[in-house]
């Protein structure tokens, strides 16, 4: 089901890194398989630009690893696919010329989004700012200022408006308590499913 693609990219005391393929109804994909000596669990990542990755325990034999990757099969090539969406707007590349020249369309989206959902909330927030963040979508101060990362503006609108939504939701309860989760799901129930695609999208700036 899998043939060795490439040699061994990396191979440490620790670590053994590879590239291989799998055929997974009928569309072939390549991913890099990482076994880790410090790793404990399979685990199944798919980077925005439709990169996929599989890190396993060291001595974990390649049967294993290909059955488990073929039982995640349907994930795995929706997420695949669910990429695709960004073609020619790679999240990863964007710098600061990019953020001067989107800033004012993410202050609008966010502005616009925020009045919606605080039609629900009906909560009393100071400003709405927009940033340039390596590894943030968003936050909430204590102060009540409302920051956004400006690239919300090339996510799906389900991504965008749960980050604003989350922190919206801070304003009431400063924290990632029980009771905060229940006012995240007035809006949105499937919270749980939204953050995992969203730490699969890496915002960093180059």
């Amino acid at each position: 089901m899998s043939s060795f693609l490439f040699a061994i990219i990396a191979e440490s005391g620790h670590t053994n890194i590879m590239q291989k393929e799998i055929s997974l109804h009928h569309q072939k994909v390549t991913y890099t398989l990482r076994k880790s000596l410090r790793a404990r669990r399979m685990r199944l990542s798919v980077n925005c630009d439709g990169a996929v990755m599989v890190t396993t325990p060291y001595y974990f034999h390649d049967s294993l690893i290909e059955r488990f990757i073929t039982e995640k099969s349907r994930w795995l090539l929706s997420k695949i696919a669910f990429f695709q969406k960004f073609s020619g707007q790679i999240i990863v590349q964007h710098g600061l010329n990019d953020y001067y020249a989107n800033k004012a369309k993410a202050y609008q989206l966010a502005v616009g989004r925020i009045s919606h959902f605080n039609e629900t909330y009906q909560y009393a927030f100071n400003r709405i700012g927009i940033r340039n963040q390596r590894t943030r979508w968003g936050s909430c101060s204590r102060k009540g200022n409302l920051n956004f990362n400006y690239k919300i503006i090339f996510l799906p609108v389900r991504l965008a408006d749960y980050i604003i939504v989350h922190e919206l939701c801070h304003v009431q309860e400063f924290n990632h308590s029980r009771k905060f989760w229940d006012l995240v799901s007035r809006v949105f129930p499937d919270h749980q499913d939204i953050r995992r695609e969203l730490r699969r999208i890496r915002i960093g700036i180059t």
